[in-house]
């Protein structure tokens, strides 16, 4: 019998080489190089090293299902949102009182957001094992290599899906924890079954990423009303209350600015899927899924740069609706127009050439970008931050008005 730290290294040396193999990449037809494994294959072959029962094995097995990488990126569009939202008097004497910035506020938020995610990732890997075993980024999941049964997948679904929509109903507020509920909902029973139906499930998927950054603006823009009333209410207008907080939080021009960070969210998605999935769209239609680059490349180019090119106007808007500075729609045009130009060279080269692998590269830094501009040039940040500093007021015209 093997001895066990034997097994070990000789896991270790198998799980090395096929990363090594992947991430060298074997050539497509098209001459592109394979994407390396995902972050859920990566942390399955770390867990089929460890010993059997062990806590590393555990643990990494069950952060396999979560989709680590996918799970921290829309935590950190939903905590971008919350902090863009325009407090008022930010850094004014009263700032500790002011409730959207509160620690225990924002725990709520990115712990019961990454609960429902790992929930929506986990049910989304349940029901396609068979599927994701046919691709090279996908066949070391831990449901495919049979690290975690499908009952403790489905129980594990079912326990971080709860705990995060109650964190999120009671530590955030009832109108967030619907939105966060119905992501779940639309990735694992509408994207996840649409992608073996067809290319629309794109549009689907990025309708799921584009849900966090309103779970983020609702976060914080219910510390700031305070005419509706409580949706917990144990009374007969549960109800009616729920939908006037979900009306005020989602409908009214206090909105806007969530809604135009989830409109970025959406319009980024195509060109940094379609330029993932094109390294791999053979895979793709060999596994059975009906994705725009395994069937119409042209049409997935096009719309690359279509969405690549409404960022402009969306960060224009940001700024023209005062949720920015209007510096930001300037300072951002820069990072969009890296996108744009590599979106159209995935368009004129037909995805050939490397144009897809650097239109994924530009859409990996573009949106971290965009968004850390427009935390720091919130409207009115800047000058609170030097007024704060330097102790100086801005002194009105009606002021001095008085004065005179």
């Amino acid at each position: 019998e093997e001895a066990p730290h034997r097994r070990r290294k000789r896991l270790k040396d198998e799980a090395a080489a096929a990363a090594n193999m992947t991430a060298a990449g074997t050539e497509s037809s098209g001459g592109e190089k394979q994407l390396p494994p995902d972050a859920s294959s990566t942390l399955s072959q770390d867990a089929a090293a460890a010993p059997a029962k062990s806590f590393r094995r555990v643990f990494s097995s069950y952060l396999a299902l979560t989709k680590p990488r996918l799970a921290f990126l829309i935590v950190l569009t939903t905590t971008a949102s919350y902090s863009i939202y325009p407090v008022p008097a930010l850094l004014s004497t009263t700032v500790t009182s002011a409730p959207s910035l509160s620690t225990l506020t924002l725990l709520f938020l990115t712990t019961g957001t990454f609960l429902a995610i790992a929930s929506a990732n986990t049910l989304n890997m349940l029901f396609e094992p068979q599927h994701d075993a046919k691709m090279s980024r996908t066949r070391n999941r831990p449901l495919v290599r049979g690290l975690v049964s499908s009952r403790a997948a489905l129980i594990f679904a079912a326990a971080t899906g709860a705990a995060g929509t109650v964190l999120l109903w009671y530590g955030v507020n009832p109108t967030t924890a619907l939105l966060g509920a119905t992501n779940i909902a639309l990735y694992a029973f509408a994207y996840t079954p649409l992608k073996r139906i067809h290319p629309v499930n794109t549009w689907v998927g990025a309708i799921v990423g584009a849900i966090p950054p309103l779970m983020g603006w609702c976060a914080a823009g219910s510390q700031y009303v305070t005419s509706v009333p409580q949706a917990n209410s144990s009374d007969g207008g549960f109800l009616s209350s729920l939908v006037a907080e979900s009306s005020e939080l989602l409908f009214t021009p206090a909105a806007t600015g969530g809604w135009l960070l989830a409109a970025l969210l959406f319009a980024w998605q195509f060109p940094h899927f379609f330029a993932l999935s094109h390294a791999v769209r053979h895979e793709y239609a060999g596994a059975g899924y009906r994705m725009l680059t395994s069937t119409n490349i042209p049409m997935a180019a096009r719309v690359s740069l279509r969405y690549s090119i409404a960022m402009f106007p969306i960060c224009a808007a940001l700024s023209w609706t005062g949720v920015t500075d209007p510096a930001f729609a300037m300072l951002s045009a820069g990072a969009n127009g890296w996108m744009a130009k590599e979106a159209w060279r995935f368009w004129r080269l037909n995805g050939e050439k490397g144009s897809a692998r650097a239109l994924f590269w530009a859409s990996v830094w573009q949106l971290p970008i965009v968004l850390v501009l427009a935390m720091v040039l919130k409207k009115g940040l800047l000058g609170r931050v030097w007024s704060g500093i330097f102790g100086e007021e801005d002194i009105l015209p009606e002021e001095w008005d008085d004065e005179e």
